[in-house]
C-alpha cells in the first residue's frame, strides 16, 4: 500500500481555518490490500466533510443527528462491534482513523476537511497540523495561506522535526496582510538517511502569528451580512489578583503527580506579581490552611510558601466541599485588599470526593451558592481518575473555565501554562453592545474577564439595511470605568474581502455559526436541566445546518459492501 500523495491545504481567513486534507492511495500488491486513513487534528476542530473515491466511486459521509445514527448503526451492526472512528489521542488532538480494502492495483482518494476559528493566547493564535504520514511520500505537501485585514504583526513556524535539509523545502512569502507558507519536501529530503527507507516527518507542523491592533474598540469584519467583532486591548493595566490554591494531597496524588504539582507551583510562586495577595489551602480527609488570611506575594511570603511546597506530601482522603468552602471564606474575610482586584480560586485534584461531602451535585451546589458571583473558580483536572464533568459544570457556573492535565513528563508545564493564561487580568465586566434592532442571533456578548494576550470575539447577522454598524463596549479596568464606540461602515467593510482569491465565500457566517454552536455547548454544561435541552437542541440545528461534526451529531461514513462506520465528535467529559 503506498501514499503517493499527501497534501494539507489549509487557508485561515481573520482567524477562521479551514483544512482540507487529501491523501491519494494505491495498491501496488496483486491481491486486496487494506488502505489507512488517519489524520490527528485539533480538539477544537469540527469536521465538515470526509469522503473516499475509490476507482472513481464516491463515498461520502453523511452528518446526521448522533441519536439517530447511532440507532440506524446499531440496527445495521450487531452490538458492540461499533468502531468509533474518531478518538482523543491527547491534550490538544483527536484522531480520525479509516480504513478500506482495496482491490490489487486500485486506487483511493481520502478527503476530510475540518474547520476551527483560532484562539489567541498570550499574544498568539497557534495553527496546528500534525504530520504523520509513516511512509515516504513521493508528493508531500502543506500549503498554509493567511489573510488577515488587519495585517499581520508578526508569523512564524515551527516544527518538531525540522532537520536543515528540510529548512530547504520550506518558503514563506508574507505582506502586509497575507501570507503563504509551503513545505514541500522530496523523497530524499524525507529520507532518516539515504540507505533507509524511513521518513523523518513525524510530529508537529506550527504556525503561530498576531495580527495588528490599531483601533481601541477592536476590529469589525463583514461578509454577506454576517459580522465578527475582535475586541483585545493593548496596554491596559493588570489587574492585582488575590489567589487561592486549593491542592489536592489525597493518595492518589503521591509519586510523580506531587512531584509535577510541587515544581509548578514553585514556579508560579516565583511569577506572583508584588501587588497579588495569595494563600494556599492543601487538602486530603482534612482541609489545612497554610494561612489563615490572604498575605501580600512579599519576597519573603513567597518564600515561604515556596518552603511549605517543598515539603507537600500525598495521602489519605479527598475533601473537595470543604477544602473550597475554606477557600471562599478565607476570601469573605479578607481585609485591605486592593480595591479594584480579582479574587479567584485555582482547584487541583486528580480524584473523586471522597471525605467529607461526596455527592457531586450537593458539592456543586454548596460551592456556588457561597461563591455567590463574587470570585472565579478554575478546576484543573489532574489525570483520568476525576470526573471531568463535575469539574467543568463546577469552574463555568463560577465564571471560570476547567482544564484536564495530562499525565506526561510536562504536566508541570501545563500547569504553569495554564496559570500564566489567567494571571494577568485586564478587564471585568465586559459588555458589547450592538443596536439590538439591527442584530439576529448574536452570540455571547457579556464577559467576566479578559486576560492579556487573548481575545474576545463576538459574532452576529446584519438583519436590516444598516449602512453604519454602531458598536459600544463597556468595561471596568484596574484604573477607570471603560467606554469605547466604533462605527463600521457595512459597504467598505464587505468590500475588504471582495476579489480576494482565497476566501471560502461565506467563512464569517460559518464562523458564528462554530461560535454559536460552542457556546451553546458550553451553556448547556452549567445550565439547569429545563434550559439544557433547549440549548442543545438550538446547537444541534447549527450543527446539521452547516454540518459540523459536533457532540450531538455523528458522521456515517458508508464503505463499498454497505458497510457503515460512525464518526463521533468526543468530549474530553467523555
Amino acid at each position: 500500500i503506498e501514499i503517493y500523495s499527501l497534501h494539507v491545504d489549509c487557508k485561515v481567513t481573520s482567524r477562521f481555518a479551514h483544512t482540507v486534507i487529501t491523501s491519494r492511495i494505491v495498491n501496488r500488491a496483486n491481491e486486496s490490500r487494506e488502505a489507512t486513513f488517519e489524520v490527528e487534528l485539533p480538539k477544537t476542530a469540527f469536521i465538515t466533510n470526509f469522503s473516499m473515491s475509490i476507482d472513481g466511486e464516491v463515498y461520502p459521509g453523511i452528518i446526521k443527528e448522533k441519536v439517530a445514527a447511532q440507532n440506524e448503526y446499531d440496527t445495521a451492526v450487531s452490538q458492540g462491534q461499533s468502531a468509533g472512528l474518531v478518538k482523543i489521542t491527547d491534550r490538544k488532538l483527536e484522531q480520525f482513523h479509516v480504513s478500506v480494502s482495496i482491490a490489487a492495483a486500485s486506487k483511493v482518494t481520502f478527503e476530510l476537511t475540518y474547520e476551527e476559528l483560532l484562539k489567541r493566547q498570550l499574544g498568539k493564535y497557534e495553527l496546528l497540523i500534525k504530520v504523520q504520514p509513516k511512509q515516504l511520500v513521493k508528493h508531500f505537501q502543506i500549503d498554509v495561506h493567511i489573510f488577515e485585514p488587519q495585517g499581520i504583526h508578526f508569523l512564524e513556524t515551527d516544527s518538531t522535526f525540522m532537520t536543515n535539509e528540510l529548512t530547504e523545502a520550506l518558503t514563506k512569502v508574507q505582506n502586509e496582510t497575507k501570507a503563504h507558507i509551503l513545505f514541500k519536501p522530496t523523497l530524499d529530503q524525507q529520507k532518516k538517511n539515504s540507505e533507509l527507507d524511513e521518513t523523518l516527518l513525524s510530529g508537529d507542523f506550527v504556525v503561530r502569528y498576531d495580527v495588528k491592533r490599531e483601533a481601541t474598540a477592536g476590529d469589525i469584519q463583514i461578509v454577506n451580512g454576517y459580522f465578527v467583532h475582535y475586541f483585545a486591548p493593548q496596554e491596559m493595566p493588570v489587574f492585582p489578583k488575590n489567589v487561592i490554591f486549593v491542592i489536592d494531597r489525597s493518595g492518589s496524588m503521591t509519586g510523580r503527580k506531587i512531584e509535577q504539582t510541587r515544581d509548578a507551583l514553585l514556579k508560579i510562586l516565583q511569577d506572583l506579581r508584588p501587588e497579588d495577595h495569595f494563600s494556599f489551602i492543601t487538602f486530603n480527609n482534612k482541609v489545612v490552611e497554610w494561612n489563615c488570611s490572604l498575605l501580600p506575594a512579599t519576597e519573603e511570603n513567597v518564600a515561604s510558601a515556596a518552603a511549605l511546597v517543598q515539603t507537600l506530601t500525598a495521602r489519605g482522603g479527598t475533601h473537595i466541599n470543604g477544602a473550597l468552602l475554606t477557600a471562599v471564606g478565607v476570601l469573605e474575610k479578607a481585609e485591605e485588599l486592593p480595591e479594584r482586584s480579582i479574587s479567584m480560586i485555582i482547584l487541583l485534584t486528580d480524584g473523586q470526593p471522597t471525605s467529607g461531602e461526596r455527592n457531586v451535585e450537593i458539592i456543586q451546589e454548596n460551592v456556588q451558592k457561597a461563591i455567590n458571583g463574587k470570585y472565579v473558580l478554575f478546576c484543573l483536572g489532574f489525570g483520568f481518575d476525576v470526573s471531568y464533568k463535575f469539574l467543568e459544570k463546577m469552574a463555568l457556573s463560577n465564571g471560570g473555565i476547567a482544564r484536564r492535565i495530562y499525565e506526561n513528563a510536562d504536566a508541570a508545564l501545563q500547569l504553569q501554562g495554564f496559570y500564566k493564561e489567567v494571571a494577568t487580568p485586564i478587564l471585568t465586566q465586559i459588555e458589547m453592545q450592538y443596536p439590538e434592532n439591527s442584530i439576529e442571533g448574536l452570540t455571547k456578548n457579556n464577559f467576566k474577564l479578559l486576560f492579556e494576550g487573548s481575545e474576545i470575539t463576538v459574532s452576529g447577522k446584519i438583519s436590516n439595511d444598516l449602512d453604519l454598524l454602531p458598536v459600544e463596549i463597556k468595561a471596568q479596568s484596574h484604573t477607570s470605568n471603560l467606554t469605547l464606540k466604533e462605527e463600521a461602515n457595512v459597504k467598505e467593510k464587505e468590500e475588504v474581502f471582495q476579489n480576494q482569491r482565497y476566501i471560502f465565500g461565506n467563512f464569517i457566517e460559518r464562523l458564528w455559526a462554530y461560535l454559536n454552536i460552542q457556546q451553546l455547548l458550553e451553556e448547556a454544561i452549567s445550565a439547569p436541566e429545563e434550559d439544557q435541552k433547549a440549548l442543545e437542541a438550538r446547537a444541534l440545528d447549527l450543527s446539521l445546518q452547516y454540518s459540523f461534526v459536533t457532540p450531538l451529531t455523528s458522521m456515517v461514513v458508508t464503505k463499498p459492501q454497505q458497510q457503515e462506520e460512525l464518526a463521533n465528535k468526543p468530549t474530553e467529559a467523555g
